[in-house]
């Protein structure tokens, strides 16, 4: 039986994580819980995989969390030092699902563990992805890509080498505004963006997938897990979502990585690696699916990923400041404070905002990158 600690465990990798846990409640003991304020959900859960400790992010909900543990003989804790410490416990399998760069500290405690990672969190490489690749090697760590993604390109590359790769290619799905006009993009409502057509997400990334952002974070993502250089890394629509990604070889070769859209198939790989687990997933039927379309992606109306390949050429600072900008548009576009392209265009402004900062060398360097730019994005929003 393996440990395994669950970070973000009210999120929605964190319920397909247990839900397969469940599922093989021989293979493994969970040992830690955490959400960031959602303590009944948290509660709930603890009770039933009984875990030795259970934290909530929000510091205000601990008394809470305590009474809705009273008795279970768990462990309570909350805030950002109670994550860190958590996340550094050591158990065999970290899942890293706190969404944004609330999820960056964490991830890095357990990396410095040298502990295996299953990495939801796509944040923590793309705002600190030298950091944190460098702790990586130097503790040595493993990080295991849930995205499906990146998962899928994991699984491609098995038994092969980088040296052998002519390109990588990432699919998305191009969102729930795919097949719509400019006219009706610049009029999207926060509820159509939400409206993932093949994904079922939290409200943040399915606005990432609407932008098309969530494809260029992933493409910083792939760059720092799959060095093979940022000009053999390429994007491409695929509105079925049954193609997760490709990787091409030098013979002429590609591989490509097929499965249903659902985060439990690439959440298994990654809990089962290097073999495999059943889930309850039944087997793609090509035959039902009746084509696979791609088309390259239209970087005119859904430029966040040209921002985002831009901000990885740079280097440094720069992918810290997009994700940091993104994500304070995306929650102005959530509450109504501002349109859809408006998205895409603030991260524009703040990448163009004056001299880049030195590049980090350290986490608290990206953190203190991140929180600059979030403050800096807050004031661009007054003037909206």
């Amino acid at each position: 039986m393996r440990s395994i600690a669950i970070l973000g465990a009210t999120g929605s990798v964190g319920a397909s994580t247990l839900d397969l846990v469940r599922r093989n409640r021989d293979a493994w003991r969970v040992t830690v819980l955490t959400a960031n304020e959602s303590v009944e959900g948290l509660a709930a859960l603890a009770r039933e995989f009984a875990p030795d400790i259970a934290v909530v992010a929000d510091e205000a909900r601990l008394a809470e969390l305590r009474a809705a543990l009273a008795g279970s003989g768990i462990e309570c804790a909350a805030g950002a030092d109670a994550l860190n410490e958590a996340a550094a416990r050591g158990a065999d399998l970290t899942v890293a699902a706190i969404v944004g760069c609330a999820g960056l500290a964490p991830v890095m405690a357990a990396i410095e563990r040298g502990g295996t990672i299953a990495l939801a969190n796509k944040e923590a490489l793309v705002s600190a992805g030298e950091v944190m690749t460098a702790a990586v090697a130097r503790r040595g760590a493993t990080l295991l890509p849930v995205d499906s993604e990146h998962n899928a390109i994991f699984q491609c590359l098995q038994g092969n080498r980088l040296s052998e790769v002519r390109s990588i290619t990432l699919t998305a799905s191009g969102g729930p505004f795919r097949d719509s006009s400019r006219e009706e993009i610049e009029a999207a409502t926060p509820a159509q963006a939400v409206a993932h057509p093949n994904w079922d997400m939290g409200a943040k990334i399915s606005v990432d997938s609407a932008t098309m952002m969530n494809k260029g974070l992933e493409l910083i993502e792939a760059f720092h897990l799959f060095p093979v250089g940022l000009d053999k890394l390429r994007i491409i629509v695929h509105p079925q979502s049954v193609v997760h990604s490709m990787v091409e070889y030098r013979d002429g070769s590609t591989l490509a990585q097929l499965g249903p859209s659902d985060m439990r198939v690439p959440i298994a790989s990654a809990l089962a690696w290097p073999r495999r687990m059943d889930t309850p997933m039944g087997s793609l039927d090509l035959a039902a699916v009746g084509r696979l379309d791609f088309r390259a992606p239209d970087e005119d109306l859904f430029p966040a990923t040209r921002l985002a390949r831009e901000a990885c050429a740079h280097g440094g600072a720069a992918p810290a400041i997009l994700n940091a900008a993104n994500e304070i548009a995306v929650a102005a576009f959530l509450s109504g404070q501002i349109g859809f392209t408006r998205i895409a265009a603030m991260v524009a402004d703040m990448l163009n905002d004056g001299p880049m900062p030195t590049a980090p060398g350290t986490l608290d360097d990206v953190l203190a990158i991140d929180a600059d730019a979030r403050r800096r994005a807050g004031e661009m929003l007054q003037t909206v």
